[in-house]
């Protein structure tokens, strides 16, 4: 048993030693290469970087000088061209991420789709999601996809800025131009060039001391 699971353990090696070779000789530029994975159906395009520590399943296309950062996994994601993804970045099925567009540390994206130019930086869950172009996603912004029985959508329209700390409640649509204030539960479809922001009045003790 011992002989047949070493066999295996080198058979892999040896098929992701293959792998690896092959995108370095068609110019993928693999930083420490022995720290990569990669899938048989791997698509890479011209001119990409990928970092150390990243892990590729399958289904995956990247297209013309995308950079991924380290400890990123990506699955079943299509990503266009000038793309930057990572570090700490994971992609799941369905997602598809168009020119220009950047996706940064501790962010999952689940069945989504990014459009030109738009940004999702930090700390963030986007699911069930399409984000037009130019938009602004803040740290921490999550949409709040399932309820328990069912998946819904939250789209997200063009040139949209979500402060930090969001929760999007779908199903629910935020329409062009408009901005959704930092730290707001948004329930309710947002109008194109409005803000929308939902927050508690600050509450102020003058003096205040605590009890000893």
């Amino acid at each position: 048993m011992k002989v047949k699971i070493k066999d295996k353990v080198k058979c892999q090696r040896n098929s992701q030693e293959l792998l690896r070779d092959k995108a370095i000789s068609k110019g993928v530029n693999l930083i420490a290469p022995e720290t990569i994975f990669l899938s048989k159906d791997t698509i890479f395009g011209k001119n990409i970087i990928v970092e150390p520590y990243v892990v590729f399943g399958t289904k995956v296309k990247i297209n013309d000088n995308s950079h991924i950062k380290s400890f990123s996994y990506l699955e079943g994601v299509k990503i266009g061209k000038n793309v930057i993804v990572g570090p700490y970045a994971r992609l799941r099925p369905g997602t598809t991420l168009k020119d220009n567009t950047k996706i940064g540390n501790f962010v999952e994206i689940k069945k989504s789709t990014i459009d030109l130019n738009s940004k999702v930086n930090h700390l963030s869950y986007i699911g069930d999601t399409d984000i037009g172009k130019n938009s602004n996603i803040g740290a921490g912004t999550i949409t709040c996809n399932y309820d328990g029985f069912k998946k819904s959508k939250t789209k997200i329209s063009d040139n949209v800025f979500v402060g930090s700390n969001s929760s999007l409640v779908a199903p629910i649509k935020i329409e062009k131009n408009s901005v959704v204030g930092a730290g707001s539960v948004i329930t309710k479809n947002v109008k194109k060039k409005s803000l929308a922001l939902t927050r508690a009045n600050q509450k102020e003790i003058k003096n205040y001391k605590k009890n000893k």
